[in-house]
């Protein structure tokens, strides 16, 4: 979910494990030139959806190892969802719609909180709930980041993931 860290924890990882870190909202924005924002608002979501599938495609060619930060709704692709679960070691970074609003503020740059009479808390805890089973049903890895700073999930995780 936006707001729960992942770009961050992910250049974190990345830089712990020597390798680097993608972002597919970076990617998809360097590939068509513009904010993810003004995508939705000049292309629509479905276009948006469409360049992130490609980004997340494009993670499975990349050679050697790396640590990808991928968007919250990208699993509402049943194609992202196989795609993310046969690269690698998916991670779910979870936290409170309360978390997650105190995170984003107002929401600026967020189309997706833009519901229609709905503040930032509310529109976080109606997509929190409608993508919980598809975050479920890819997470190879759960942790709950309430509380907890991008460098403590980062440990956790480097905890989880390091070989025996």
């Amino acid at each position: 979910m936006m707001g729960a860290g992942k770009s961050t924890v992910a250049r974190l990882l990345a830089e712990a494990f020597g390798c680097h870190a993608f972002d597919t909202d970076e990617m998809v924005e360097r590939r068509v030139g513009m904010t993810v924002a003004d995508m939705f608002a000049d292309d629509g979501e479905a276009a948006f959806r469409a360049a992130e599938s490609r980004a997340i495609g494009e993670l499975g060619r990349i050679a050697g190892p790396l640590v990808a930060s991928v968007g919250g709704g990208a699993v509402l692709s049943e194609a992202n969802r196989a795609v993310l679960s046969s690269v690698g070691t998916v991670v779910w970074l979870r936290a409170l719609p309360a978390t997650l609003a105190r995170r984003v503020g107002r929401g600026t740059g967020r189309p997706l909180l833009k519901r229609a009479g709905a503040g930032p808390l509310d529109a976080l805890a109606q997509i929190a709930e409608e993508r919980q089973s598809l975050y479920e049903e890819v997470a190879d890895l759960v942790v709950d980041v309430d509380g907890l700073s991008s460098r403590q999930v980062a440990r956790q995780l480097l905890a989880l993931l390091a070989p025996v």
